[in-house]
């Protein structure tokens, strides 16, 4: 089989170079997988874009059109007996359903996507929550990490998952980050993504939505 996984961002894509390899095996032994950043598809959308409409537009908005453009291609380029095309994106704090559906309508919008198949999975809230479904994970790599707040954690709650893990294993928590802003937020959830998702355990992760992400990748593996 051959897999293109389309992923929110840099950390997304980190945590699924460690976790994709424990469901689908080292890459071309026997399946052939990229995992690809979203934000990266969609800056190359934005620079064509006229200024100003990049500027204006909703994430939401360059998101399907990104995706759209690269489902686009994908029915040119994947072989369409075994390819798949999966998209990872954070659900946030939008309503599931719609959001769900609005990405699914993608592969039936005629773009010819190469079925095999293809398929949506949201990170719920966020991909942080797929890393707090391995306390074991988070503990072996921040051996100091704060044990009330790991422990207090609701699997796939929607209670802002990064902040709740940078309160759990960074000096000064989420309040000292947010001071900071960004670039400095995304080297973090870059460096946890790194750091603890070597240690992850695919079949042990407690959360739900990560389950089903790993079931739909093997659901695939049926088809080779």
């Amino acid at each position: 089989m051959y897999f293109e996984i389309l992923v929110e961002d840099a950390s997304g894509k980190l945590l699924l170079e460690h976790l994709v390899p424990q469901i689908l095996g080292p890459k071309g032994k026997p399946n052939k997988y990229r995992i690809i950043n979203i934000q990266e598809l969609k800056h190359r959308v934005m620079a064509q874009m006229p200024r100003h409409l990049a500027r204006t537009l909703s994430w939401d908005a360059i998101l399907f059109q990104t995706l759209t453009i690269q489902l686009r291609a994908y029915g040119k380029s994947l072989p369409r007996k075994n390819g798949v095309v999966i998209i990872v994106v954070d659900l946030d704090y939008r309503d599931f359903k719609t959001f769900y559906h609005q990405l699914e309508s993608l592969f039936s919008a005629g773009h010819s996507v190469p079925v095999v198949g293809g398929g949506v999975r949201l990170a719920v809230e966020e991909m942080e929550a797929w890393i707090l479904g391995d306390l074991a994970a988070v503990r072996r790599a921040y051996p100091f990490a704060n044990e009330f707040i790991l422990k207090s954690y609701e699997q796939d709650s929607i209670c802002g998952t990064w902040e709740w893990l940078a309160d759990a294993i960074f000096h000064g928590g989420s309040e000292h980050l947010t001071k900071i802003g960004y670039p400095k937020i995304g080297c973090e959830k870059c460096r946890w993504a790194d750091n603890i998702g070597q240690y992850m355990k695919v079949d042990a992760n407690q959360s739900p939505s990560f389950q089903a992400f790993h079931r739909l990748l093997k659901q695939f593996l049926t088809h080779d």
